[in-house]
């Protein structure tokens, strides 16, 4: 009975996974990191260290390759020696078979290709990102060209990516299998390569299969670089007929050779159609205009088919050493409400920095203003970008220009464009497609509403610093003001002395002297009342500046995050849901309940999708929108304070010349005085002094002491010149 049972009873299925080693080294047979025409890549372990590395397993087609040709690898990859090429460790031999394998560098960070498979990276990689991927590859082909070797099979599967010590990307060249040693003027006939970055020569012999008597240089590799960094700027190839590249060979070739001078992509949307040629990255590749500007005219001169105008290895390095070598200063446009990287040299002075912000947003740079941390940065014309403050995204230079401008809504795909449905029949592959394309629109929303927020806080930050810059000019002109008003007082006082001076001592009340108080009287009541508007208008910008700064004050503590964190959440779930999906790819079929699961699965991404719509058009993109409108309106109030303070400050600097004029008239006055007395007739010149002491002493004391009271509105009125040039040094916008 027992045994009838046990053997009814059914054993556990084992899966055994088949392991292969060399002499110093072991791997699974599942470990697969990548797989090409003539051999296998795994991941493998080190027998006494535990050590990560790829071993390369050559195949039955390997073998059948020319002798010289098969250890052609080995030799190459002996040859190089650099940190952004695979290292080489050891050649060893399979103990089954004795094969030959390449134990080689372990790079976890996956492909170049396999980083731009991510539903994140679909419209192409980050900017820091890029220039890693820029520098490491520009170097690694460097130290090929300067041991003379060309790879012939430069592409995104095969850089590899590793992560350094301090977190950043190591990408590393790697498979070598097609290339060989050769100089510069030196050509070759054999064909290699993977056709969507072949260049069109090679193309048209190795994949069109027609004859061609054509002998290929080192220049081939520039071409295949030129697609690689298309490939990573945009997260798509440059070269597209209808159907795509490998099911439309004839247009693909077509597309490579017709390209007109300039274009660096080509993409036919209709069956039979035109081809549309692009002359500029596209808007949703995520580099900036900054650095698109270094980028687009060194993609123009190798995506040249014709090898005799395409530039040569030297200028390409010459170029992409240009942009690397490159100092990168982030700069808000306050006004325009938008980010630049602007991309200068670390000598270039701020008379070069303001030409290039000028090409980015059309502001003159006789109108830039820059603050930085609060603080008004000022732009010497001879100061160098190397001691320009250190910038980045969140914490840029803020640009204000002297002349109105308008904000600028930022370019951008609308992203609900961008989200698929889902077919109803259940399709594995088609759904885990579709599921992938969801979670890149969602991303792209993400970031595109990032982009808002981080614009918002931008803004808020500015229009602060300027708000408190106009303050402070409000109090500096008052601070101005006040010392005219004290002069203005003393002078008032010293005008109704000499007049009643005058008035008691000349009996001639036509002298010029009299006409002149007369007048001075007139000027200083014109000054006075100057003065008094000039007051009022202080006044009124200040309870304005008080308005922005209070509203803006609001905004800081009313900024929004819920939105970004409600579209995380659903981002998070869509994840799960794909990578479900991804899974269920690997099965043929499903049961019956998986079915079900899936179809509930699909119909759960598809809310969560309209769910990140909605709260992208409801809430982030009305909330930018609305910060754009009132933001304009702020900009255009704080300009028109800027501007009447000019006019202010003007003004009160007319005031002081007045009143100089008139203590100058008042001293001419004083000198003229003994000269009227003796025209009056009062007095002869020889019994002036006896007079004065007999029958005018008051008159004459009350000389003196205005003389002595001149010579202190003389000072006061100096020490106000002395106020104004340092108040205008501190401010010289004003």
């Amino acid at each position: 009975m027992n045994k009838q049972c046990s053997a009814k009873v059914k054993k556990p299925t084992t899966i055994f996974f088949a392991m292969q080693s060399t002499l110093n080294y072991f791997w699974k047979t599942e470990d697969v990191l990548g797989q090409g025409a003539t051999a296998s890549v795994y991941k493998a372990r080190n027998k006494k260290s535990g050590e990560l590395v790829a071993v390369k397993v050559f195949n039955n087609v390997s073998y059948l390759r020319p002798q010289e040709v098969q250890i052609r690898e080995f030799e190459v990859l002996r040859k190089l020696n650099h940190q952004n090429i695979v290292k080489l460790f050891a050649v060893e031999e399979m103990e089954s078979n004795k094969q030959k394998v390449l134990v080689m560098e372990y790079c976890s960070g996956g492909s170049l290709l396999s980083l731009l498979e991510e539903p994140e990276n679909a419209f192409g990689l980050s900017e820091a990102e890029f220039l890693i991927v820029l520098c490491c590859v520009v170097a690694g082909v460097n130290h090929l060209r300067e041991n003379g070797v060309v790879h012939r099979d430069i592409k995104p599967g095969n850089i590899m990516r590793q992560t350094g010590e301090n977190g950043q990307s190591i990408y590393k060249l790697t498979d070598f299998g097609a290339a060989r040693e050769l100089d510069d003027d030196e050509k070759f006939e054999s064909v290699y390569g993977t056709e969507e970055y072949l260049h069109p020569d090679m193309y048209k012999r190795a994949v069109l299969k027609k004859p061609q008597l054509k002998s290929y240089g080192v220049t081939v590799d520039l071409w295949s670089i030129g697609v690689t960094f298309y490939h990573a700027a945009t997260g798509h190839l440059p070269f597209i007929p209808f159907g795509g590249p490998r099911k439309n060979k004839e247009i693909m070739y077509k597309i490579t050779t017709e390209k007109p001078s300039g274009a660096i992509a080509g993409i036919q949307d209709q069956e039979n159609g035109a081809i549309v040629w692009s002359y500029e990255l596209p808007v949703a590749c995520r580099l900036s205009v900054g650095l698109k500007r270094q980028l687009v005219p060194i993609l123009a001169n190798i995506l040249e088919a014709n090898q005799v105008e395409c530039w040569g290895f030297d200028q390409f390095f010459a170029e992409t050493s240009d942009i690397l070598h490159r100092t990168i200063i982030h700069v808000f446009s306050l006004p325009q409400a938008v980010m630049h990287w602007i991309y200068i040299h670390s000598y270039n002075t701020a008379t070069v920095f303001l030409e290039e912000v000028f090409r980015q947003t059309n502001m003159a740079p006789y109108c830039q203003e820059y603050f930085f941390e609060g603080q008004l940065f000022e732009m010497e014309p001879n100061l160098q970008a190397q001691h320009f403050p250190k910038t980045t995204e969140n914490c840029p230079l803020i640009m204000f220009s002297t002349e109105t401008e308008e904000p600028i809504e930022m370019r951008y795909l609308d992203p609900s464009l961008e989200f698929p449905k889902f077919l109803p029949k259940v399709d594995v592959l088609t759904d885990c497609s579709t599921a992938k394309d969801v979670l890149t629109a969602t991303h792209q929303t993400l970031r595109i509403s990032h982009s808002f927020l981080q614009c918002q806080e931008l803004i808020v930050r500015g229009l602060y610093w300027i708000s408190g810059s106009l303050k402070v000019e409000c109090l500096q002109i008052l601070e101005k003001k006040e010392t005219m008003v004290a002069a203005l007082h003393c002078l008032q006082q010293e005008e109704v002395k000499v007049l009643g001076l005058y008035e008691t001592t000349v009996e001639d009340g036509e002298v010029p002297e009299m006409k002149s108080l007369s007048e001075v009287k007139a000027r200083l009541q014109a000054i006075s009342e100057e003065i008094s508007r000039c007051t009022r208008s202080i006044s009124e910008h200040q309870a304005t500046v008080r308005c922005i700064l209070s509203e803006v004050g609001k905004k800081q503590t009313q900024m929004k995050y819920d939105s970004i964190q409600k579209m995380e959440a659903c981002l998070d779930k869509m994840q799960h849901i794909y990578n479900q999906f991804k899974k269920a790819r690997k099965c043929p079929s499903l049961g019956y309940n998986e079915q079900q699961i899936h179809k509930l699965d699909k119909m759960n991404i598809g809310h969560l999708a309209k769910k990140v719509i909605s709260v992208f058009q409801d809430h982030c993109l009305l909330q930018y929108q609305a910060a754009l409108s009132a933001h304009g309106s702020r900009m255009r109030k704080a300009f028109e304070i800027r501007k009447h303070l000019k006019i202010l400050n003007r003004s009160l600097t007319a005031c002081n010349a007045e009143m100089l004029g008139c203590q100058q008239c008042f001293n001419k006055a004083l000198d003229m005085l003994p000269q009227r007395l003796l025209q009056s007739k009062i007095i002869s010149s020889t019994s002036i002094q006896g007079y004065f002491n007999q029958k005018h002493q008051d008159v004459v004391y009350g000389m003196q002491e205005l003389q002595e009271q001149m010579k202190m509105v003389a000072y006061n009125l100096q020490a106000n010149n002395s106020i104004i040039q340092r108040l205008n040094s501190v401010a010289p916008g004003l």
